[in-house]
């Protein structure tokens, strides 16, 4: 095992684009060593990893399907072995489908769907906690879950399965903040709502943020680095007293 860094550790799932890779960014230039895990696409996933190194701050991507509790576990003990610590995790790998009405949507599909945007937080979470609570003689903590505004608005039309499992995520959120609130650990969640990430063209509808922004109060889609900021703060110091709370990034809708 490596000697642990003086540095805080930060990993985000899902790292390799959009929200999580803007957080990896942000998150290497105040000062946190970055891990992030990603399923597919290792060039993305070493491109920010080598964005953090030159921020001055240690990388490492491990590729893990954050659904699988064995991909899982060997993402965290790769973390042991390369750092020696945790400091936060934040839950950002998701994923959705083509844009469906109920009626067509398969079961597969929901149960992948549920697999990796409302388990696979859980079972990292569950390694987490063994790093970061008191009785598991851990430093403490923060767990940010990237949740959607999906999960107040149901996407009726589209994506019913994703935002039931961003509820799901919802519900977990508040459970494991109260169960580990005296374990030195504080866990929170970030709603995004229409940001431009790459997400979108998984859907089948690349500009869909385009079309509705004139939805949104503020008249325009977010972007990646004003969610980035959202769930930095709540990692931080500055929300020390602040635990089980969701902080809308969506303009206002």
């Amino acid at each position: 095992m490596s000697v642990p860094s003086s540095s805080p550790l930060i990993l985000i799932t899902g790292g390799s684009r959009g929200m999580g890779a803007a957080t990896a960014r942000l998150a290497a230039a105040r000062g946190y060593d970055v891990a992030l895990s990603y399923l597919a696409n290792e060039q993305a996933a070493q491109s920010v990893a080598d964005d953090v190194r030159r921020l001055g701050q240690r990388a490492l991507a491990v590729q893990a399907d954050s659904a699988d509790p064995e991909q899982v576990a060997r993402l965290f003990a790769a973390i042991d072995d390369s750092f020696g610590r945790i400091d936060v995790l934040v839950n950002n790998a998701a994923m959705l489908e083509r844009q469906s009405r109920l009626e067509d949507l398969g079961y597969a599909r929901m149960q992948r769907v549920f697999a990796v945007n409302a388990i696979g937080p859980m079972l990292c979470a569950q390694q987490a906690l063994r790093r970061m609570a008191y009785r598991y003689q851990g430093r403490g903590g923060a767990v940010v879950n990237i949740s959607s505004a999906s999960a107040r608005l149901g996407s009726p039309n589209e994506y019913v399965d994703y935002a039931a499992s961003k509820g799901a995520l919802e519900t977990f959120t508040t459970g494991f903040a109260k169960e580990v609130a005296r374990e030195g650990i504080r866990v929170n969640c970030v709603r995004p709502g229409h940001i431009y990430t790459e997400m979108h063209a998984s859907g089948g509808e690349p500009d869909r943020v385009n079309r509705v922004r004139e939805s949104i109060p503020m008249g325009r889609g977010g972007q990646p680095e004003e969610v980035a900021r959202a769930v930095l703060w709540l990692a931080g110091e500055e929300a020390s007293f602040i635990t089980g709370t969701f902080l809308d990034v969506t303009g206002g809708k």
